[in-house]
């Protein structure tokens, strides 16, 4: 009897623990859109001028901007690719996670300490000119240019 009491004390940190791992009525998790058109998406690609600042892996595209200081490379090979959700993410709230290198407008001391937005990405905001159909289409074209690298295991020699 002892012990069944034990259980039912800890019965409700255990769901507070399976509910927490959910992440809440925040998490993204579940969040998945319409399978994508890796053409259409190419074609997003182009008329949003995206390729301005980005090249893409195998793919022949318009010149970039001439003031574009760097222009950041898309697929190609690489020890892990990025999810779904990243890359979504990293095209609708392109702020979210910025890579060295890439900020365009660094915070000062002053606004960090006032809570204010970190740094920004130079990245153009596209979301109130493109459709959801364009950023699914541009999702999928965007995952089709990336080649996850073999894993090379280092073998280890017994003494």
């Amino acid at each position: 009897m002892k012990a069944r009491t034990g259980l039912v004390q800890l019965l409700p940190a255990f769901v507070a623990v399976l509910i927490s791992g959910c992440g809440g009525p925040t998490s993204g998790r579940g969040f998945t859109l319409p399978e994508g058109d890796v053409d259409r998406g190419k074609t997003a690609f182009l008329n949003l001028k995206c390729y301005s600042c980005h090249r893409v892996s195998g793919e022949e595209l318009p010149a970039p901007d001439e003031t574009t200081r760097k222009a950041v490379l898309l697929g190609g090979t690489t020890p892990r690719i990025q999810t779904y959700g990243e890359l979504v993410t990293s095209i609708i709230n392109p702020s979210h996670k910025l890579a060295q290198g890439f900020v365009s407008e660094p915070a000062t001391d002053q606004q960090a300490a006032e809570g204010e937005p970190q740094p920004k990405s130079p990245m153009v905001n596209n979301n109130d000119v493109m459709t959801v159909s364009q950023l699914i289409d541009l999702v999928k074209f965007l995952q089709s240019h990336y080649e996850l690298e073999p894993y090379d295991p280092t073998l280890y020699q017994p003494y």
